[in-house]
């Protein structure tokens, strides 16, 4: 008796836990579709970037921050290693791009985007070959 109470209890909490995420990554989505106006709404920033690199600095840090965005909806909406993964190398990849980083900080981040990616191919290895149980 009280298991299954407590069973319906979990699934609403699950089911609510779901809906909750859904509503985020929606919010998300708003956010970057405005962003993505934002960046088309403004072509004078194109010459701007003839004259200043710094410009392009930062439109290209604007331009990541939507990628990881439309990232971070992908692990909202299918939470897996993969797509938790694939955020996290991103972040990375934006840190060592945009960021005024030094030589350490740039060797660090390399090897964390190797060590991520080798992370991810094992996992996904694992998932393709599953271990066989004896019978």
């Amino acid at each position: 008796m009280w298991g299954d109470v407590m069973e319906k209890i979990i699934k609403n909490v699950q089911k609510f836990c779901e809906i909750v995420e859904l509503v985020a990554a929606a919010l998300v989505v708003v956010g970057i579709v405005l962003s993505i106006i934002g960046l088309f709404k403004d072509f004078t920033i194109f010459q701007h970037m003839l004259d200043d690199t710094t410009v392009f600095k930062e439109y290209l840090e604007r331009v990541l921050m939507i990628v990881i965005g439309i990232e971070f909806v992908g692990m909202l909406c299918r939470p897996s290693s993969d797509n938790v993964l694939e955020m996290l190398i991103f972040l990375v990849a934006r840190h060592t791009i945009v960021g005024e980083t030094s030589p350490y900080e740039d060797f660090v981040s390399v090897i964390s985007i190797a060590l991520l990616c080798l992370l991810r191919r094992y996992l996904h290895d694992k998932k393709d070959h599953p271990v066989k149980e004896d019978l």
